[in-house]
């Protein structure tokens, strides 16, 4: 009896060991058919995966360690389901890859994490962030050189999250650059904080990337140890940049079903020419200058029914400094959820560029990642359906 005895106690102690700890699978498979007015000067029509939600899955896992405490982690991966292909330059788990603690006194994560500074603003507060094509970039600020809609993750970093209190919630980060005997080379550090509590949605954050075009944009397996990083003719000629300096805020008011927000950033490449970046040939690689992006969004949703959202949006982005440009963007889209996993989703975005852009030529429109503009404007039309598991 003693054996079979201490063979049962040995499965109870398994057993309320499993019931404290989970392990949750979840992802999303989004696809759109889009329309390009102005690819390079001809007409495009093409699908886009993730238009509006990022196709990703991931694995996220908790573990009671007693008094409170728990082992968290999460690991997720970016693909497209048109060809099958890891997003993110190719990193397995390039959305974002973490262990850490959290108990009442907060949450510590390390790893392949998300900026401070875009948890408050970004998400919540921005159509780009939220229901203007998240997934695809289409709706995001040019270039999104405020990062608001997250185009890049930091990689090597600590962040630490407070607990929720009165509806107040802040975070530090920090990202360690890694370079033997230079402490500051490629660190990254960020400050956010929120404010959520009834019809009130406050939001703020800032970030210094040194050495950005390799610490911020060039953290892919696929990126380039030397060379240019920067994908957008918005701010490609300021890879040179010794540093990238981000300060966003916005506010949100819901009455009843609507819902209307103003978001501002600053964005300035600092110190212009500081960062040696293999076939950087433009005026600014070797100017000492900088650049600033000043960028106000005004957004409206409204939830027509329970399951249909209705958007809009306008935002104007101003550069200056070493060029200036202008651009302006009008975003609106629709969202119908047939099922609490299952919706469709369209829209339009449309952008018209002036002035003279970060490669010293003249601005042209360029609308999230899409094949820049032959000209000053551009108008992407998405209509598609996504699926969460």
């Amino acid at each position: 009896m003693k054996k079979y005895a201490g063979g049962i106690s040995i499965l109870l102690s398994l057993s309320a060991a499993h019931a404290q700890s989970s392990v949750a699978l979840y992802g999303v498979v989004d696809d759109a058919l889009t329309f390009n007015s102005n690819a390079g000067g001809q007409r495009q029509y093409f699908l886009t995966s993730g238009a509006k939600t990022a196709n990703r899955w991931g694995l996220t896992g908790t573990e009671e360690l007693g008094g409170g405490l728990k082992a968290i982690f999460s690991i997720e991966s970016g693909f497209t389901n048109n060809t099958g292909a890891s997003l993110q330059g190719g990193a397995v788990f390039g959305r974002q890859a973490y262990v850490g603690l959290s108990s009442n006194a907060g949450t510590l994560t390390l790893g392949r994490q998300y900026s401070s500074g875009y948890w408050y603003v970004g998400g919540p507060l921005t159509s780009g962030g939220g229901w203007a094509f998240s997934g695809s970039g289409y709706g995001a600020h040019p270039g999104d050189v405020d990062n608001l809609d997250s185009f890049n993750r930091v990689n090597n970093a600590v962040i630490y999250t407070t607990p929720k209190l009165y509806g107040f919630t802040g975070s530090a980060m920090y990202s360690f650059g890694g370079v033997p005997g230079s402490t500051p080379e490629h660190q990254i550090w960020a400050l956010g904080a929120g404010y959520a509590n009834g019809a009130v949605t406050l939001g703020i954050g800032y970030q210094v990337a040194n050495q950005p075009n390799f610490s911020f944009y060039g953290n892919n397996p696929s990126s380039s140890a030397t060379g240019n990083n920067m994908w957008s003719p918005v701010n490609a000629g300021y890879a040179s940049a010794g540093a990238q300096k981000i300060f966003a805020a916005g506010a949100a008011y819901t009455l009843g079903s609507a819902t209307i927000a103003a978001v501002y950033s600053n964005t300035r490449y600092t110190d212009l020419g500081a960062t040696t970046v293999a076939g950087l040939t433009v005026t600014e690689a070797g100017y000492r200058g900088g650049e600033t992006f000043n960028i106000g969004e005004l957004n409206f949703k409204f939830m027509l029914t329970p399951a249909l959202l209705l958007g809009a949006s306008y935002a104007y982005t101003h550069s200056s400094g070493v060029n200036a440009a202008r651009y302006q963007q009008v975003d609106l889209g629709f969202d119908y959820f047939v099922s609490k996993r299952t919706d469709f989703y369209g829209g339009t975005i449309y952008q018209h560029a002036a002035g003279t852009n970060s490669l010293g030529s003249p601005a042209v429109a360029e609308i999230g990642p899409v094949t820049p503009s032959s000209n000053n404007h551009q108008i992407v039309a998405i209509l598609g359906m996504g699926h969460r598991f």
